[in-house]
Parts: C-alpha cells; sequence; structure tokens
C-alpha cells in the first residue's frame, strides 16, 4: 500500500507521536474532569481510596487489586463518556441504537463499580471481621 491509501489522520509513527499522543491524553482528562460530573466524583472518590489502600491492604496482592479497581472504574468511565460524546455528536434526537450504546457504557460503568465494591468489601471484612 502507498502512503495515498492512509487516512491522513492517522499518525505515521516516530517520537513526535508519543508526545502528541501524550498530549491528547492529557487534553482527554483536561475535558473529562470539566465537562463530566461522573468523572470528578469518582477522581474525589479515587483521591481518598488510593490511598487508602496502601493502610487498608495487607500485601501486594491486596493494594494491587484495591488500586486497579478504583483505576479500572476511571477507565471504564472515560470510555463511557468517550461514547456518549460520539452519540451526541451523531445526533441529538432519540435514536434507539445511540440510546443503547449510552445504556451498554452506563452498564459497564455499573458493573465496574460493583467489582471495585466487591473487592474494598471483601477486603474490609477480612482486614476488619474476620
Amino acid at each position: 500500500m502507498d502512503k495515498s491509501s492512509f487516512s491522513q489522520y492517522k499518525s505515521q509513527g516516530g517520537v513526535k507521536r508519543v508526545f502528541r499522543a501524550f498530549g491528547y491524553s492529557l487534553k482527554g482528562l483536561k475535558a473529562a474532569l470539566k465537562n463530566e460530573a461522573a468523572f470528578r466524583q469518582e477522581c474525589a472518590l479515587a483521591v481518598i481510596l488510593l490511598p487508602a489502600a496502601f493502610w487498608l491492604g495487607r500485601s501486594a496482592t491486596e493494594i494491587f487489586l484495591l488500586i486497579t479497581s478504583v483505576v479500572l472504574v476511571l477507565i471504564v468511565e472515560l470510555i463511557n463518556s468517550a461514547i456518549e460524546a460520539l452519540a451526541d455528536t451523531i445526533s441529538t434526537a432519540h435514536h434507539p441504537l445511540l440510546g443503547q450504546a449510552k445504556d451498554l457504557g452506563s452498564a459497564a460503568v455499573l458493573l465496574c463499580l460493583v467489582l471495585a465494591g466487591g473487592w474494598w468489601g471483601y477486603i474490609c471484612v477480612d482486614r476488619f471481621l474476620l
């Protein structure tokens, strides 16, 4: 394939690509903090829970599970926000498939929250009640 068959919007690689990608990532985090209330709430909770993981966890594995579960919620919330933004860009009118896409993203966040709550609950019970 020659270069003319590639999208002009796709990166061609190199060190510049790494720096640009990092910049785009920071831009996305700033946008999420500015525009997404759920992400801000989860970040506020993460500010409390991440240090607490080092106090609550009694092993490296427990600390890793606690931290990973919190970060996973943030990751899935970002993906959900991206789905919602894309759906709203396509159309703000009600469309069943756009609504379904938003609902599926929301369900993914819910499952991550349940998973995180399960790990935190399990480790709390193990530490304080058993």
